[in-house]
């Protein structure tokens, strides 16, 4: 297999801090390990190609409301809410932290796929580079990983932190209380002709895994029919927007500006006709 060392530079890199366990501080930072693959489109006004904005709209008062007016609520019931203040959601958030705490290590392997949520990169900060490569090699080499919490964006996280290749991957995991548990199946009968045929096919189309070997063909695609049509139409714009609030205000302070410097002229005239 081939190895690849961890990067060098962290383009993404969303938070900072310490891999912790016993008297060992391994200053690093998180990356993200996958590339957006999903591919959005804005929302455009047919009639100009003005990009729209979403709105909070009340139905209740067929207003917008703005951004001021907006509280939080939890749902108990259809239209019934419980109430909750920032104030609230403050006192139940993890305390900040900048530390990926090990607390185990475990078995590679005892981890379900299932639990498995969302991977980023571990990048070694300076001054943390051989301990950081220890950690990978002493993980690569008893097949070990590190269960671990930490905190990003004000939620406390369940991790696992594992070799990858020589750098260290770190796996955001699914709680136990989050995986839906699978339905019990009844045994069916099966004859063991039945049982040959199927694993003389499973062996038959048996291979390594290449991920290589696969791609998203509708999304390159469509990234294949944008370049085309760049090339044969100029992409449309949305007309330039007057700020009429703006323009109205300033109208309305040079009118009043006018005023008063006729107002000091007119002033100005009478008292030179008051001292002739």
């Amino acid at each position: 297999m081939k190895k690849t060392s961890p990067p060098k530079t962290a383009p993404q890199g969303i938070w900072s801090g310490t891999i912790s366990f016993s008297l060992v501080a391994i200053p690093v930072r998180l990356v993200r390990a996958l590339a957006p693959g999903l591919i959005a489109f804005r929302l455009l006004h047919d009639k100009d190609y003005s990009p729209l904005e979403r709105k909070m709209f009340c139905p209740e008062d067929e207003a917008i409301v703005p951004p001021e007016e907006i509280t939080k609520g939890y749902e108990i019931a259809p239209g019934r809410h419980i109430m909750i203040s920032d104030e609230e959601l403050e006192s139940v958030s993890p305390e900040r932290s900048r530390t990926i705490e090990i607390s185990e290590f475990i078995d590679l392997n005892e981890v379900a796929p299932i639990y498995y949520e969302r991977p980023y990169y571990l990048v070694p900060l300076k001054g943390g580079e051989k301990a950081y490569r220890l950690l990978a090699l002493a993980l690569q080499k008893t097949n070990k990983a590190g269960i671990a919490k930490f905190v990003l964006d004000e939620r406390g996280y369940l991790a696992l932190i594992k070799n990858r290749d020589g750098a260290l991957e770190l796996n955001t995991l699914h709680y136990s209380d989050e995986i839906i548990p699978g339905k019990d199946r009844k045994k069916a009968g099966f004859t063991e002709k039945e049982k040959d045929r199927l694993k003389k096919i499973i062996k038959e189309m048996t291979a390594d895994f290449a991920p290589e070997k696969y791609s998203d063909r509708r999304r390159q695609a469509f990234l294949d029919l944008i370049k085309k049509k760049i090339g044969k139409k100029a992409a449309v714009e949305a007309p330039e927007i007057e700020d009429e609030e703006a323009e109205e205000g300033m109208a309305d302070l040079m009118a009043a500006l006018q005023e008063s410097m006729r107002k000091m002229r007119k002033a100005d005239e009478q008292k030179k006709h008051k001292h002739q």
